[in-house]
């Protein structure tokens, strides 16, 4: 899903500079645009974001990090225990702060932090907020396998993202 994007973006990439130029706010639209219409095609809403200002003109990046995974906006809780996401996370990456978060109103989840960024994992969402590296793409692979039970062939997320 992920590589989709960046060619989708990559295509895009001289309306997008122009429109930075004229309008910013237009450049995003076309930005969320392009993802939402990839995300369409995995029963997803996927959403690029831009956390800092400046990150917008690093338009390498585009596609590799700071991405959001919206699944199911009514799911409260996950199909597994919150212990086997935090395992799961100190398996891959090693020495990683796993924590529950957003615990409230009968919701929940997991943030794991670590040294290249966090990760935010909601019943309904995945919020990526790092560099696709090895180690992020196999840990977002395994949760959108398990966590949220989309099937191998039209979620790897986040294969060649290093393209």
């Amino acid at each position: 899903m992920s590589s989709e994007l960046q060619a989708n973006l990559k295509s895009n990439l001289p309306q997008i500079r122009i429109l930075l130029k004229k309008n910013p706010a237009i450049a995003y639209t076309k930005i969320t645009e392009i993802g939402l219409d990839v995300g369409r095609k995995y029963n997803v809403q996927l959403l690029v974001n831009f956390p800092h200002r400046e990150k917008i003109n690093e338009f390498e990046m585009y596609g590799k990090r700071d991405l959001s995974i919206i699944i199911d906006r009514q799911r409260r809780n996950f199909p597994i225990e919150r212990s086997v996401i935090k395992s799961k996370a100190r398996e891959i990456f090693g020495s990683v702060q796993a924590d529950d978060a957003y615990m409230y109103e009968g919701k929940e989840g997991v943030r794991i932090m670590f040294d290249g960024g966090r990760i935010d994992i909601l019943p309904h969402s995945l919020h990526v907020w790092c560099y696709f590296e090895q180690k992020v793409t196999e840990y977002c692979d395994w949760l959108l396998s398990e966590v949220y039970q989309l099937g191998r062939s039209g979620s790897d997320v986040s294969s060649q993202t290093k393209s």
